[in-house]
């Protein structure tokens, strides 16, 4: 009895202690049509806007974002890609957690007039060294 409650400390320990060393950033890309009408000006102004709005929502204090337009690429019916990027997937949660009815969700309407963001993936970043 007493070698598996230690076997079980030792492994808790070793889980508890390596997690943060491996875990990697979030990041959430949305691969975006944009509407005949906007121009890349009112899509920055917007994704400007929308960021400053998630950084007001609990777990979005610490979010990057990014704009991704291509230039040379098989990028498909993808007119720009917006990148969403959180230290951490616990922080990730948090915002999500909280985004329903955040000021960030109501600039969601404002988005669908100058693009069709339906698509997105989400993937763990790590840092090259």
């Amino acid at each position: 009895m007493f070698k598996t409650v230690s076997r079980l400390v030792i492994v808790s320990t070793l889980m508890v202690t390596a997690t943060p060393a491996f875990s990697g950033q979030a990041t959430q890309i949305f691969f975006c049509q944009q509407d005949e009408k906007a121009t890349d000006a009112q899509v920055d102004a917007l994704a400007s806007e929308w960021l400053k709005a998630a950084k007001g929502v609990k777990g979005g204090e610490q979010l990057e974002a990014y704009l991704r337009f291509p230039i040379a690429a098989n990028a498909g019916e993808t007119d720009f890609a917006f990148v969403l990027v959180a230290p951490s997937f616990q922080e990730w949660g948090a915002f999500t957690d909280n985004y329903e009815g955040s000021p960030a969700q109501e600039l969601d309407e404002k988005l669908n007039e100058l693009a069709d963001c339906t698509h997105s993936t989400i993937w763990e970043a790590f840092k090259v060294e």
